[in-house]
């Protein structure tokens, strides 16, 4: 092997560290000590002949040679993920139990679900759907081998994307004309309730909360029963509901942070590792 020649293994630790922002999260992600993430990436830097990294006290940047790297080895890494699915697919067998909120289900995990149970059929998933203050202690106390959720800390899963949060409202009853404006939240604790909340407020707003449900379903029907207006994530926001903004005097909110989380235990199973890689591969947005 040449100097120059990048081990796969460098390219996973660099992964881990740009995904999770640190090496402390990132030698969790890969099932590996801190100081042998820090080493892999010295050593991936050394073969490169460049800087990836810049570090900061607090986090880790990818500098503008990293972020060339960045595509590159996300590609090699799923490449070589896709073709043990191809040839060894059949001898993964087990258990998934899988977490994921009511918003993310139908819209980012079906279609991957689908891609991975055809490659997959000797491997049962549970699907738990419940609110990420729900999901996030699951994954803790080891309940859940992974969970797609809306993260409150930068310490809590990989980083996917930012999901956009809108106002929406019943074009048949214009609620939004109203002097105190009547809302729907999600339950307390959500993340979701308290950016929709820190928005009324940070506008001036008069509010107020005349519906409360942990269910998405259960916001629809207020919204479209011409109970209230409510805060939901851009994905899951039916046809049948008008998105309302600064036309209607209704200002920005602030987005959901998307990640996938996985818990310790799970690190011993190869077919979490597949699952976990396919999330990361179709989700995680460029930087």
């Amino acid at each position: 092997m040449t100097n120059n020649e990048l081990q796969l293994d460098w390219l996973k630790c660099f992964l881990a560290v740009v995904d999770t922002g640190s090496l402390s999260r990132a030698a969790l992600e890969v099932n590996r000590s801190q100081s042998a993430v820090s080493m892999q990436i010295k050593k991936l830097e050394a073969a490169t002949g460049r800087q990836l990294l810049s570090r900061s006290p607090k986090h880790m940047h990818l500098t503008e040679d990293g972020l060339t790297l960045f595509s590159y080895a996300r590609q090699m890494v799923s490449l070589h993920t896709e073709i043990q699915t191809v040839f060894h697919g059949s001898e993964l067998h087990g258990k998934i139990q899988l977490g994921v909120t009511e918003d993310y289900a139908a819209h980012y995990l079906t279609p991957l679900l689908k891609r991975f149970s055809s490659r997959h059929s000797e491997i049962e998933i549970e699907l738990v759907c419940d609110q990420s203050s729900k999901l996030i202690p699951l994954i803790q106390s080891e309940k859940l081998d992974l969970a797609l959720v809306s993260r409150s800390s930068p310490a809590q899963g990989t980083f996917l994307f930012e999901e956009p949060m809108v106002w929406v409202g019943s074009p048949y009853f214009e609620l939004w004309r109203r002097k105190t404006i009547p809302v729907a939240v999600f339950e307390e604790h959500s993340l979701a309730r308290n950016n929709a909340i820190s928005s009324l407020v940070q506008q001036g707003r008069e509010f107020k909360i005349v519906y409360h449900s942990a269910s998405l379903a259960g916001q629809y029907a207020a919204v479209e029963g011409g109970l209230a207006i409510a805060a939901l994530t851009q994905c899951s926001v039916p046809s049948s509901l008008k998105i309302l903004g600064e036309e209607q005097g209704l200002g920005d909110i602030k987005p959901l942070e998307v990640s996938v989380l996985r818990s310790r235990t799970s690190a011993r199973k190869s077919s979490v590792d597949h699952l976990h890689n396919l999330i990361i591969a179709s989700l995680k947005r460029a930087i």
